[in-house]
């Protein structure tokens, strides 16, 4: 294949990027209506490269962009100010982000969701919220408290097989309580199950859920009045301390109550509309919502939100948005070159070998172990590596959504 077809990581790292369908959003927008050097698709690129580097503010950008070869050739542009990136950042309606990410969040279901699934729990839907504090006197739109400033992050992610991934996300400002935005996060299906603490205790929610056929698994609060209407039997060799039939509060509809007790010896009560669930199920079910947590955490840690990079609701939450961006194309990524290793060891290799080619990343990937025994795993890599090499040097031009093989996790 010559060298000049062959797409360098960063140019297949964002292929799954719909252009055409982000242009046409833009053009109705009228966003770049009279842009004639920096426009929205320069943006996208130039800051979804900032979220894979970690440039933490609009001043390192763009002195990357200024100094850095490679960068101008990827973003298509020479130079920026800090000031152009900021107006831009401001000027972009924020729902343009969103349409993008639920166009990869489709993706993901696409690539993800038919081998992941897990057939004994059906799909998890674990929804919760994460709060990103700021400066009152520089955010006053955002107000939350008296000396503090946040947005809320709410998120519905499924869990199924130990892949985590978005399914929706909204940003708001942190002061509306998180159940105002429940229905928006659950899902019509009648195979989800949702998964919530008890920020979204709503006894009325409930019932509708109920009456809906919407399956959930939540924790009630520790003065819910609890009607018992049968006591259920307990496996004496679980960690179950009681399971019963009940309703709580004004509620219509019943409700399966499961007790057990968390790490620290504490009691928790959980409630599940789920007739087919055991007590075990419905404890392992809402001790999995634990892995949303561990979302917020891993994106806080890796993606750049915590430092904003300008102060509108604009900027704020297009930043937010494109994180959430780059988390869907990482994930994406390992998928489609079927790496084994974690999350955060494809996003390095990424940011590492951006402006190499594909079949270098690779190489390095699935680099054979140094030692002189030929193990299983030293086996599993060389197949995987020969085969996803073959694959991707058999085509005139490099597109990775023609791969065929399985992803392995």
């Amino acid at each position: 294949m010559d060298n000049n077809t062959i797409k360098n990581v960063f140019k297949e790292y964002i292929h799954p990027l719909n252009m055409k369908a982000i242009q046409k959003k833009i053009d109705q927008a009228q966003v770049d209506k009279y842009v004639k050097k920096f426009d929205s698709l320069t943006f996208v690129k130039l800051f979804i490269y900032a979220q894979l580097k970690n440039l933490s503010s609009l001043g390192r950008i763009s002195e990357k962009v200024k100094r850095k070869k490679t960068v101008q050739k990827a973003v298509g542009i020479e130079s920026i100010s800090k000031s152009q990136l900021s107006r831009k950042l401001r000027d972009i309606p924020p729902d343009i982000f969103q349409e993008i990410m639920h166009h990869l969040i489709q993706k993901l279901h696409q690539e993800i969701g038919p081998h992941k699934a897990d057939k004994a729990l059906g799909k998890i839907h674990l929804i919760d919220s994460s709060t990103i504090s700021m400066c009152l006197s520089q955010y006053r739109w955002a107000d939350f408290r008296e000396t503090k400033a946040g947005v809320k992050i709410h998120t519905s992610i499924i869990f199924s097989d130990g892949i985590s991934y978005p399914n929706e996300v909204i940003i708001t400002p942190a002061r509306p309580a998180d159940s105002t935005q429940l229905d928006a996060l659950i899902v019509l299906d009648k195979d989800a199950l949702h998964v919530f603490d008890r920020g979204y205790f709503d006894f009325d929610k409930f019932d509708s859920y109920c009456a809906d056929g919407i399956r959930f698994v939540t924790r009630i609060k520790s003065n819910t009045i609890v009607h018992v209407i049968e006591e259920l039997p307990v496996d004496t060799d679980s960690d179950i301390i009681r399971y019963a039939i009940v309703k709580i509060g004004k509620m219509r509809h019943p409700l399966y109550l499961v007790e057990t007790l968390d790490s620290e010896g504490n009691k928790i009560s959980i409630v599940c509309n789920d007739a087919k669930r055991s007590a075990k199920e419905i404890s392992d079910l809402y001790r999995s919502r634990w892995q949303i947590e561990l979302f917020f955490k891993w994106c806080k840690q890796h993606l750049v939100l915590k430092k904003c990079y300008g102060k509108s609701a604009n900027a704020v939450f297009n930043q937010i948005y494109i994180a959430m961006i780059t988390f869907c194309l990482t994930l994406l990524m390992k998928s489609k070159v079927g790496f084994q290793g974690t999350l955060w060891e494809m996003f390095n290799w990424i940011g590492d070998f951006w402006t190499k080619s594909l079949p270098e990343l690779l190489k390095k990937l699935f680099e054979k172990p140094k030692r002189s025994s030929k193990g299983r795993r030293r086996l599993d890599h060389e197949h995987i590596f020969m085969e996803t090499l073959a694959q991707y040097e058999s085509r005139e031009t490099s597109h990775l959504d023609d791969l065929t093989y399985d992803p392995i996790f």
